[in-house]
């Protein structure tokens, strides 16, 4: 086998400093690919930069929590606080998605309607994967994986990170169960995942020492890495105050973390190439 690495920018259209860290991070830098927001403040900019890099693997962040819907609010009134957005209390939602069969349908009419302002954009669907890893949820999976076929997408992130700490350690096995069911799942459709993923235990801090250290012990295989870049701040509804979201754009396009790529003979990939590579139709 060898080392193939997808590396994500996730939150894409969120804000003009995550979409201008994507495009030169892509173009500079060791980024190869980007979740989109679609109902992200600068969804319209990130689209017409990602059709100005056409070797970016562009893939749909789907948003259930921590953001703006795409539906008029009235018409999912169990997904949204009075504010008109997501709610940010995922465990009380996902308890309420699990047992009312209301909440099941608002998911899932919600969620075609961020399938489709993506295929509206023109992009090609490159994958899939959750704010906050939302997709994690097994009612919401299930919804997701049955949109991704409907809509052509090629692959499902998996987030399961190799423990590196007991934090670590923990997570790993509250999540291993519904982990393997995403697996099998996603096999069984003919979709393919990721081996693993890292920037979990980094959420928010994946700099440039913490990316030199994934990159030096990154086993064989399809991995991902993926982050949160930015140029800078921005004012309406930003990042959470510990996110140093300029020090992990500085780590994409840092000279030795390109050269550790090069280096330790990684092939930097995408979702959609790496389902071509196994034969999957793209």
């Amino acid at each position: 086998m060898t080392r193939k690495l997808i590396v994500t920018a996730d939150d894409f259209g969120r804000a003009l400093p995550v979409n201008e860290a994507v495009e030169d991070a892509h173009r500079n830098g060791i980024l190869t690919a980007a979740s989109l927001m679609v109902t992200g403040d600068a969804a319209a900019d990130a689209v017409d930069r990602a059709r100005r890099l056409p070797g970016l693997g562009v893939g749909l962040h789907i948003t259930l929590v921590d953001g703006k819907p795409a539906l008029p609010p009235e018409r999912i009134p169990a997904l949204v606080g009075p504010d008109g957005r997501f709610t940010d209390r995922l465990v009380s939602l996902g308890v309420r998605i699990f047992f009312d069969p209301s909440a099941r349908r608002q998911v899932r009419e919600e969620l075609r309607a961020q399938f489709e302002l993506y295929r509206k954009t023109g992009l090609p669907l490159g994958h899939i994967d959750a704010h906050h890893h939302y997709h994690l949820h097994p009612t919401v999976f299930d919804i997701v994986l049955s949109l991704a076929r409907d809509y052509g997408a090629p692959a499902i992130r998996v987030p399961w990170e190799p423990p590196a700490s007991a934090f670590g350690v923990l997570q790993s096995l509250f999540h291993r169960r519904r982990v393997r069911r995403m697996r099998r799942k996603i096999a069984a459709a003919g979709l393919i995942a990721n081996d693993r993923v890292f920037g979990i235990e980094g959420s928010g801090s994946m700099d440039r020492d913490r990316v030199l250290g994934i990159l030096a012990r990154l086993p064989d295989g399809l991995s991902e890495l993926y982050g949160h870049p930015a140029t800078g701040p921005w004012t309406d509804r930003p990042m959470p105050p510990s996110y140093r979201t300029v020090d992990e754009y500085r780590a994409l396009i840092d000279p030795e973390v390109i050269a550790a790529i090069k280096r330790s003979g990684t092939t930097l990939t995408t979702f959609a190439a790496a389902a071509r590579m196994e034969g999957r139709a793209v």
